[in-house]
């Protein structure tokens, strides 16, 4: 697996530009489906790319890793929360909001979930998150208690 988010990583940054990527952390899945436990990291920069480009990428990178292309709420649950290789999402675009089913920014479930945020905050504490512009830090602080996140070595 951490080769995997590695090789994903230096692909993003050579398309997107530096990245400041931050540590590694381990957590449980979100799902109804039983599997094993996921790492997780977050990455932030400052790229010329269109956020479109940006996830066609990341859908490249998944499908390079073994990931079945086919997304979205019409899948079986079993297929769309079961295990994944690899699993790219763009969390916030800058201050863009977008409804758009294929590029919803910023991501619909960032706000609650412990092992988007924690990440996150590592390298962008003081990003403004639309729509309201709380800040990474902020939006952690409000989670209260943090468990099940645990940081572990590259």
């Amino acid at each position: 697996m951490r080769e995997t988010l590695q090789a994903a990583l230096e692909r993003l940054a050579a398309r997107l530009g530096p990245l400041d990527v931050a540590p590694l952390y381990r957590t449980g899945p979100v799902s109804p489906v039983p599997q094993p436990d996921f790492l997780n990291t977050a990455a932030a920069g400052r790229t010329a790319v269109a956020p479109e480009e940006a996830l066609a990428l990341a859908r490249e990178l998944e499908r390079a890793a073994g990931r079945d292309p086919e997304r979205g709420p019409a899948r079986p649950a079993a297929e769309r929360w079961g295990p994944r290789p690899l699993d790219v999402d763009l969390l916030v675009w800058g201050g863009l909001v977008s409804a758009d089913p294929e590029l919803t920014l910023p991501h619909p479930r960032l706000r609650e979930r412990a092992f988007v945020l924690v990440p996150l905050a590592e390298v962008a504490p003081d990003l403004h998150v639309p729509p309201d512009g709380a800040t990474v830090a902020e939006l952690l602080a409000r989670l209260g208690e943090i468990e099940g996140v645990e940081r572990v070595d590259w």
